[in-house]
């Protein structure tokens, strides 16, 4: 009977296969979606009738790729994080599978995206030592993931625009990449002052120094309104959430929901403002 049991347990279930962590699938697959749109729009104003492929399909085939990989990434981890039980492994193999079906193709017929397979690998193994560790959620683990969703807006650009240029060094994504690099971290921060170091004055102070300083980097270099209506408000929740919580209880669900909204105008703005530079590419 006890065997019978834990047979049961053991088995994998839908929720084995399902990325449960909303703020992290926005958070993955933002700058991606950034890129990919804002390459289409480049795309669309200057066509290039050499692309074997319509302009903007090869953005949105890696926009397509990367949201596997980060499913195939989350399920890897979660069995490493396990150390290797069997309950999680086929939604890894299932991932890893997929994965292989609709990027080997993309590999085939756009070998110079191995320009990036270096700095994906060193993120890679970094986010599976943290798993293996059970350290997943460790500054540097967090770092890792952050600058390969960030690096990404590069990527999907440099692929939906067509652009001749290995890797994709536009103005368009070096404006993508360092702003979600820089939001991202400021978002683990933050939400560390609200769950696992609430309380904790050293990560209140760094999440309130960081946002400070990312507004005073995007006051001065941006013509823009956009990152600086988003610095005040990243700004804003940073300071205020943790105070509140001081006083009175601030489930994690409501963490999480403000983090969401709070990574969605982030995005809208890191967009907007990104868009007005296309014209000048």
């Amino acid at each position: 009977m006890q065997a019978e049991r834990t047979s049961r347990r053991r088995r994998t279930t839908l929720r084995d296969w399902i990325p449960d962590q909303p703020g992290a699938w926005v958070m993955a697959l933002a700058p991606a979606l950034a890129g990919a749109i804002c390459g289409t729009a480049a795309a669309v104003a200057r066509p290039s009738p050499q692309s074997v492929f319509p302009a903007t399909a090869a953005g949105w085939w890696v926009l397509a790729c990367w949201a596997l990989c980060y499913c195939l990434e989350f399920t890897t981890a979660r069995w490493l994080k396990s150390h290797c039980a069997s309950r999680y492994l086929p939604p890894a193999l299932g991932y890893g599978i997929a994965l292989a079906a609709i990027g080997l193709p993309f590999l085939i017929t756009h070998v110079d995206v191995l320009v990036w397979a270096p700095v994906y690998v060193v993120l890679a193994v970094m986010a599976f030592t943290g798993a293996w560790l059970r350290r997943e959620r460790s500054l540097w683990a967090n770092a890792a993931a952050v600058v390969a969703a960030s690096l990404m807006s590069m990527i999907t650009f440099h692929y939906a625009a067509h652009s001749p240029s290995i890797p994709q060094v536009s103005l368009p994504g070096l404006v993508l990449a360092p702003c979600f690099a820089a939001t991202q971290f400021g978002s683990v921060l933050f939400v560390k002052t609200m769950i696992r170091e609430r309380g904790k004055r050293s990560y209140v102070v760094a999440s309130w120094l960081w946002h400070a300083a990312l507004l005073a980097w995007l006051i001065p270099a941006n013509r823009s309104p956009y990152l600086v209506i988003m610095g005040v408000v990243l700004l804003a929740r940073a300071i205020a959430l943790p105070l509140v919580a001081r006083t009175q209880t601030i489930k994690p669900v409501i963490v999480g929901i403000t983090e969401c909204f709070a990574s969605l105008i982030a995005f809208g703005c890191i967009l907007g403002n990104a868009l007005m530079y296309i014209p000048h590419i």
